[in-house]
C-alpha cells in the first residue's frame, strides 16, 4: 500500500470535522510539513477561520514521531483533546495504518492529590481537610465546594480541575491539591499508585501526541526538570502570547505574608534558634515593606538588601534543619515537612536572586489595595533563554493569528530569540516565515475606522469628546458593541455615561463572570459588552451581536509599567529604537488581537473604530495600521455611522 499523501490525509480530516478545505490551510500544513522534516522551525501566521490546528496536527501525526502541542487557553487545549484529535486519529487510522494516541498534561496543582484529600491539609493549625470541612457551615459556598469535591474524587477517571463542573474557588481548590515542590512524591506517598497527576504523566510518555500549555512548556524548558516527555517536534500555538507565559513564569515573588506563613510552617519542625532567626528575618523584611512605593528598583535599596540577606540566610539554616531529618518522617508529618520546605525553599530562591543581583533582571515594588506590598524580579529579556532552551534538539512550529506586526515577522521573532528572517549564524536557530492569509475578504467585511478628528488622549482626566463619538456610533450600530478599553477605570466610565444616555443594554466586565458576560452578549443583538485586557483575546462571537469593535486609545503600557519600561530602556542602550520595539510592538499585538474579534465567519460584517486620533496622525500609526486586517481604510466619522446604521438595518432583516 502507497504512502498516503498529505492532501489526501488534509482531506479526510477536514471532512471528519465537518469543515472546509481552505488554501491557506493546504499551504499550512505543507510548510509544517517541510519543517518537520528538515527538523527546521517555521513561524505561520493563519488568520481566523484558516483551520490553523488541523493545518499542524495532521502533518504533526503523518510524521509518525512524538508532538508536543502547547496553548496558552484552556478553550483551545479542550478543542483539541476533545474534538480535533478524536476526529482526526479516527479519519486518519485507515490511511496512516495505525491509531495515534494523545494525551493532555497540565501541572501538577490542576489535579485532585489523594494523599490531600484523604490526611488532610498540612497546615500550621493543624487542621485536616474534613475539620476544615466541619468548621465551614455547610450552607457556605466553601462548605458546599469541600462536600461536592468529595463526592467527585470517587467518580472522576482524571482527577482533572478542569473536568469539575461547576468549578471551585481558588482557595476551596487548594485544600486537594499540591505544587509539585510540595508533592511527596509517587514512591513515599501511601497514595502514589492511585496518583491522578503520575497517571496523567504515564499517559503522555506512551503518547504520540501531548498537549499542553505554555507554562509548563516554559518550566520543562527553563527550570531543567524534565516535566514533558522527550519529543522531536514542538508546535506553539497562540504563540503571540509565548513570551508573557514564560516571563510569567521566570518571575519571582515575595510579600510579608507569603514570609510569615513560611515561618509558620517550619517553626514546629526545627530548632528554637533556626525558627527564631526566620521569624526575626521576617519583620525585619515586613517593616522595609511597610515603606514600599510602588515602582522600579534601579538599584536594590541598602534596607531592603539587607532585610533579603538576613532572609535568605536564615531560610539557609532553615532548609539545612528541615533536609537534616526529612527522611526519617513518614505519612502525614512527612507532608507537613515537605509543604514547609517548598514555602522556605521559594523565599530563598527568589531573595537570593535578588541579592545577587544580576544585569539581566529587574526588580521592582507593586503595591495591590487587598494584599499590600510585593518585591517583585523577573528577566529583563527571555529571547536568550529561549533560543537556548527551546529551539535546540527538535523542529518548532509556532503559530497565531497575529505574528507579523508591521508587515513582517522581525519583531516577534526577536522577542523569540531568532534573529531577522534570513541573518541566521551557525549558532543561531535557521527559520522561515509564512503568512497563509485568512478566508474572510476582510476589505469588504469590515472597516477601520479612526476617529482622527478627536483630542489626542491624556494619561489621566474624562475624554469628553471621546464618550459622545462612542455614544453616536453605538447607537448607529443599533447596540452590537464589544467596546476594547486599555483601562478597568475607562470602562467603567464608559459604560456609566453610556447607560445613562442610551437605552441598550451594557454589560460590564467584572460585573459577572466572563463566560456569562459573552454568553449574554451573543445572546442579545442589541447588548454592548465593555471590558479590558481578557476581551481584546478571549471573545468569539461570531454573527449580527457583534458588529462594532471600539479600542478607546492605543493600547500602549503604562509609562510606569517597571518590566516594559526597563525593556525599552535596554534596546535604547544597545543603539536600538526602544520604543518601538517595545512599546509599539505590544500595542501592535493587542490591537490584531482586539481587531480580530470583529470577523468570525464568512458572513460577519462591521466596523473597528479606533478613538485615538494618533493611529491617523502620528509616524507609529502606520506600522499598527500594517498589523491589522486589511480593512477598509476612513477617518470619516459620518461615513462610519453610515455604515453601521446599513449593517445594523439589514441584521434586523434577516432576524425577521
Amino acid at each position: 500500500m502507497t504512502k498516503p499523501s498529505l492532501p489526501e490525509l488534509l482531506h479526510a480530516a477536514v471532512t471528519a470535522v465537518g469543515g472546509t478545505e481552505r488554501p491557506g490551510q493546504a499551504a499550512m500544513a505543507d510548510a509544517v510539513a517541510e519543517a518537520v522534516d528538515d527538523q527546521s522551525h517555521l513561524l505561520v501566521q493563519a488568520g481566523t477561520g484558516t483551520g490553523k490546528s488541523l493545518g499542524y496536527l495532521v502533518p504533526a501525526l503523518a510524521h509518525g514521531e512524538r508532538v508536543v502541542v502547547a496553548t496558552a487557553t484552556l478553550a483551545l487545549q479542550r478543542q483539541l483533546v476533545e474534538r480535533d484529535l478524536p476526529r482526526t486519529v479516527d479519519a486518519l487510522h485507515p490511511l496512516l495504518r495505525r491509531r495515534p494516541q494523545f494525551a493532555m498534561l497540565k501541572g501538577r496543582s490542576n489535579y485532585l492529590c489523594l494523599h490531600r484529600l484523604h490526611e488532610g491539609v498540612p497546615q500550621e493549625e493543624e487542621e485536616g481537610l474534613f475539620d476544615q470541612f466541619e468548621a465551614a457551615a455547610p450552607s457556605s459556598k466553601l462548605g458546599q465546594d469541600l462536600l461536592r469535591m468529595r463526592d467527585w474524587a470517587d467518580e472522576t477517571e482524571t482527577g482533572d480541575r478542569d473536568d469539575l463542573t461547576p468549578g471551585v474557588s481558588d482557595r476551596a481548590w487548594a485544600q486537594i491539591s499540591v505544587s509539585s515542590r510540595e508533592c511527596l512524591g509517587a514512591t513515599k506517598c501511601a497514595y502514589g499508585a492511585e496518583c491522578f497527576a503520575e497517571q496523567a504523566r504515564e499517559r503522555a510518555k506512551l503518547a504520540d501526541v501531548v498537549v499542553t500549555n505554555h507554562a509548563l512548556l516554559a518550566i520543562d524548558a527553563i527550570e531543567g526538570a524534565p516535566v514533558l516527555p522527550s519529543h522531536e517536534v514542538l508546535i506553539v500555538d497562540e504563540a503571540h502570547e509565548l513570551v508573557s507565559r514564560v516571563t510569567g513564569v521566570a518571575t519571582g515573588e515575595l510579600t510579608p505574608g507569603q514570609v510569615s506563613r513560611a515561618v509558620r510552617r517550619a517553626a514546629k519542625l526545627v530548632n528554637e534558634k533556626a525558627a527564631d532567626a526566620l521569624q526575626t528575618a521576617s519583620e525585619g523584611f515586613e517593616r522595609v515593606m511597610e515603606l514600599a512605593l510602588p515602582g522600579r528598583l534601579e538599584e536594590v535599596p541598602e534596607d531592603l538588601g539587607y532585610a533579603l540577606m538576613a532572609l535568605r540566610d536564615a531560610a539557609r539554616t532553615v532548609i539545612t534543619a528541615l533536609g537534616s531529618t526529612r527522611d526519617k518522617s513518614v505519612g502525614d508529618e512527612d507532608a507537613v515537612r515537605k509543604q514547609a520546605l517548598a514555602s522556605v525553599e521559594t523565599i530563598h530562591g527568589v531573595a537570593e536572586r535578588i541579592t545577587q543581583g544580576s544585569e539581566y533582571d529587574v526588580v521592582w515594588f507593586e503595591r495591590h489595595d487587598r494584599f499590600g506590598a510585593s518585591v517583585r524580579v523577573a528577566p529583563l529579556s527571555v529571547s536568550g533563554l529561549l533560543r537556548e532552551k527551546l529551539f535546540n534538539e527538535r523542529s518548532v512550529v509556532l503559530t497565531s493569528a497575529t505574528l507579523k506586526l508591521g508587515g513582517d515577522f522581525n519583531g516577534v521573532g526577536a522577542s523569540l530569540g531568532l534573529s531577522p528572517e534570513g541573518t541566521a549564524g551557525d549558532d543561531i536557530p535557521q527559520w522561515k516565515g509564512l503568512d497563509v492569509g485568512s478566508p474572510f475578504d476582510y476589505p469588504k467585511q469590515g472597516i477601520l475606522y479612526v476617529a482622527r478628528h478627536l483630542a489626542t488622549p491624556g494619561r489621566e482626566g474624562s475624554r469628553t469628546d471621546m464618550l459622545d463619538e462612542l455614544a453616536e456610533l453605538v447607537e448607529a450600530a443599533g447596540g452590537r458593541t464589544l467596546g476594547l478599553f486599555s483601562s478597568m477605570r475607562a470602562a467603567q466610565a464608559a459604560a456609566e455615561e453610556l447607560r445613562g444616555r442610551l437605552e441598550k443594554p451594557i454589560l460590564l466586565q467584572g460585573e459577572e463572570t466572563l463566560g456569562e458576560l459573552i454568553k449574554n452578549f451573543a445572546a442579545d443583538p442589541e447588548t454592548c459588552l465593555f471590558g479590558t485586557l481578557s476581551l481584546w483575546q478571549g471573545v468569539d462571537v461570531p454573527g449580527a451581536s457583534c458588529q462594532l469593535v471600539v479600542m478607546d486609545r492605543i493600547p500602549f503600557p503604562r509609562p510606569d509599567d517597571p518590566l516594559m519600561s526597563a525593556r525599552q530602556k535596554a534596546v535604547e542602550e544597545a543603539g536600538g529604537n526602544g520604543f518601538m520595539a517595545v512599546a509599539a510592538t505590544h500595542a501592535a499585538l493587542l490591537m490584531a488581537q482586539g481587531a480580530g474579534r470583529l470577523v468570525r465567519a464568512t458572513g460577519d460584517k462591521g466596523v473597528v473604530a479606533v478613538l485615538d486620533p494618533r493611529l491617523a496622525n502620528a509616524r507609529y500609526g502606520s506600522y499598527l495600521r500594517a498589523s491589522l486586517p486589511d480593512f477598509w481604510y476612513t477617518t470619516d466619522p459620518n461615513q462610519a455611522r453610515r455604515s453601521l446604521a446599513a449593517i445594523d438595518a439589514a441584521a434586523k432583516a434577516d432576524a425577521k
